[in-house]
């Protein structure tokens, strides 16, 4: 498989994983079976459609190759069959999203460097890409997306950009590069998770320090 074929697969990789949070999120939020499909497509391909736009790729991915739909209907229709074995006891899912978070990070950082993008545009693209689904999944959900309130999430998106960076430069082969900024990044929003890290939180006046 070339490089290409590689990239493609991740990116469906990714689109799969944050296809199964969506529909996830949306058996929690007690949606009945188009609304679960709903939240599979959207979160599944936000990403990855708000990346391709921030690079000017028209028309996105999403609308020129059915795969990336399909998946997540794929997706969704498995979460919600299997939602009363799984969903209540799933606490898994966050390390689901850790996993989507690196892939698309990386395949972000990728496509940029590609367009002969600079740090700044590769690490851009790799956030905004491992951000967007999440964030489209928040608000469907009536909540502060995670990325402004989360430990570690669009931090470890950040410090994976910016280590696919360094290691370009360097002249890291092109699969290394992908496949390190994956793990780095999916590993740095686990351990995050797993002790709850936060980055300081502003107070105001006569607020104590938490």
């Amino acid at each position: 498989m070339d490089n290409s074929g590689i990239v493609y697969a991740f990116d469906i990789f990714g689109t799969l994983i944050f296809a199964i949070t969506g529909a996830v999120k949306g058996v929690k939020n007690r949606l009945d079976f188009l609304g679960v499909i709903v939240f599979a497509i959207t979160v599944g391909c936000g990403g990855g459609m708000l990346r391709d736009a921030l690079l000017g790729i028209f028309p996105v991915a999403v609308f020129t190759d059915n795969a990336y739909v399909i998946v997540c209907i794929i997706a969704g229709v498995s979460v919600f069959l299997l939602s009363p074995k799984t969903v209540g006891r799933w606490s898994m899912i966050q390390y689901f999203d850790a996993v989507g978070l690196g892939v698309f990070t990386a395949i972000g950082c990728v496509k940029a460097e590609l367009l002969g993008l600079g740090t700044i545009g590769v690490i851009t693209s790799g956030v905004f890409g491992a951000v967007g689904g999440g964030v489209i999944r928040d608000v469907f959900s009536r909540e502060i997306p995670m990325v402004f309130t989360s430990d570690f999430y669009a931090s470890a998106s950040i410090l994976g950009g910016l280590l696919f960076s360094i290691m370009y430069n360097i002249g890291v082969d092109h699969n290394l590069l992908m496949y390190s900024t994956a793990v780095f990044t999916a590993l740095l929003r686990m351990l995050g998770y797993h002790y709850k890290w936060k980055l300081p939180v502003a107070r105001m006046v006569g607020e104590e320090k938490r």
